[in-house]
């Protein structure tokens, strides 16, 4: 296995016989990373509903939270083809840390006002900009190919766990001393992460460096790709269609709970636990029993699932009930997620990696507070069950419509029969079968 300073094939996916200890350094140090972020998340969302009660300042949240990282997320991800990923990772979680503690101390002085929270938040959503489509795009470069959904399946069900405990953590460490020590958390969590993300055995691409092409050059060639890209450019279409009608009226769920249910902070923690406790469960389900499936027909499942499950949340009778179906509605996250990173990941070619999940996560970035920006402002003229009935039935509706017209259908098609495209050398990236000919290709193949 080469490191980052070595030159290696472009799209080089550096498995070697020990690749399992390399991603389970890397996975660990991630979700150690990610389990300080997702405190954060959790604690500050909850202070803003609990202090503001205001749609709008959720969704102002919302917009600090995911803005940022939008637009960043354009230049973002063509770094990652362009730089040391190894390095960008790290330096972001950096960034995002001493933001963290520079909040926690502001507020420990007493300086509470939202704007300066938001800007805090904007700017740890800046650092997930660069950081995300970095992280995507190095799973492909330390595991096998054929390990990809199993991988992304194990590090989804990580994040599910997390996403169990960390509001439970947060809502113990909130409701006992407020918000300012779940920052000291994150940063300490950060340092961890960092460190052993060192230890990491990254290849290196081909291009990394090379300074062929400008940086503009790489941008356009992003969006001419995903364009021409039958398969790339519908997924982005089916994942916006979700950010925007199911994950942003989601936002509002705590809202809900403190308006109709009560304002408690173990309530909030709560509803976050039994989400968490789905993901969980739905990792791992996608990680054993669900590895060999059809990754567009776990998308397709789960698509269609979020949007009655988002139903179900507005119809629920009880507090309990409404646990019931977030428990559920966070069962599908991982079976849109896995499959969804992972038919990107084996469609695209090593080499475009970065900055195709740059635009990723410009949509993901993007859709939620540009959602919130309807959704926050109508929760506080109608209820925020009507708004979540409302969003369930256009995402089923939206969906229909974008499976029918006909290069829905094409990019169906080819989702179906797709394979990893060659890179640039023409080497093949799997064993798949090929969209052409349907056969498996020699194993004797050079891989990248």
């Amino acid at each position: 296995m080469t490191d980052d300073s070595t030159p290696a094939l472009s799209g080089d996916s550096g498995a070697g016989p020990r690749w399992k200890g390399n991603v389970g350094l890397f996975l660990t140090g991630q979700t150690v990373s990610l389990f300080g972020s997702m405190i954060v998340q959790y604690a500050v969302m909850w202070y803003v509903t609990l202090e503001t009660g205001s749609g709008l300042a959720l969704a102002l949240y919302a917009l600090a939270a995911f803005g940022p990282q939008g637009v960043v997320s354009i230049f973002g991800g063509t770094l990652a083809d362009r730089v040391n990923r190894r390095l960008l990772v790290m330096m972001s979680d950096g960034v995002t840390a001493l933001t963290t503690l520079a909040l926690a101390l502001i507020m420990m002085n007493g300086v509470t006002d939202l704007w300066i929270i938001l800007v805090a938040v904007g700017v740890r959503s800046v650092g997930a900009g660069f950081q995300t489509p970095a992280v995507q795009a190095m799973i492909p470069q330390i595991a096998p190919a054929d390990q990809l959904l199993r991988v992304n399946g194990i590090f989804g069900t990580i994040q599910s766990a997390m996403a169990l405990l960390a509001p439970a953590v947060a809502g113990a460490v909130f409701a006992a001393w407020g918000i300012v020590p779940t920052f000291f958390i994150d940063v300490f969590t950060a340092v961890i992460g960092i460190g052993m993300l060192a230890l990491v055995k990254v290849p290196s691409l081909e291009r990394m460096g090379s300074g062929a092409t400008s940086y503009k050059t790489d941008l356009i060639d992003g969006m001419r790709y995903i364009w021409t890209h039958a398969v790339v450019r519908w997924l982005l279409l089916v994942f916006a269609i979700i950010f925007l009608l199911t994950v942003a009226p989601s936002f509002l769920t705590p809202l809900l709970v403190a308006r109709t249910f009560g304002g408690e902070a173990w309530m909030l923690a709560v509803l976050e636990v039994s989400f968490g406790s789905g993901m969980l469960i739905g990792g791992a389900i996608v990680s054993t029993v669900l590895a060999k499936q059809s990754r567009l027909g776990l998308i397709l499942v789960s698509t269609f699932g979020f949007a009655a499950f988002t139903i179900a949340l507005g119809l629920s009778p009880n507090l309990w009930v409404f646990y019931g179906f977030m428990f559920f509605f966070g069962l599908l996250v991982p079976w849109f997620s896995a499959p969804f990173m992972t038919l990107i990941q084996e469609t695209v070619r090593p080499e475009m990696h970065g900055r195709v999940f740059s635009y990723v996560g410009i949509v993901m970035a993007l859709a939620t507070p540009i959602g919130m920006l309807v959704f926050g402002p109508l929760a506080d003229v109608v209820s925020v069950q009507l708004l979540l009935i409302v969003a369930g039935l256009l995402t089923m509706a939206t969906m229909l419509v974008a499976m029918a017209v006909p290069s829905g259908r094409a990019a169906m098609r080819a989702a179906r029969t797709s394979a990893p495209e060659p890179a640039s050398d023409g080497s093949a990236t799997t064993s798949a079968p090929t969209a052409a000919t349907g056969k498996a290709a020699d194993e004797n193949e050079p891989a990248v």
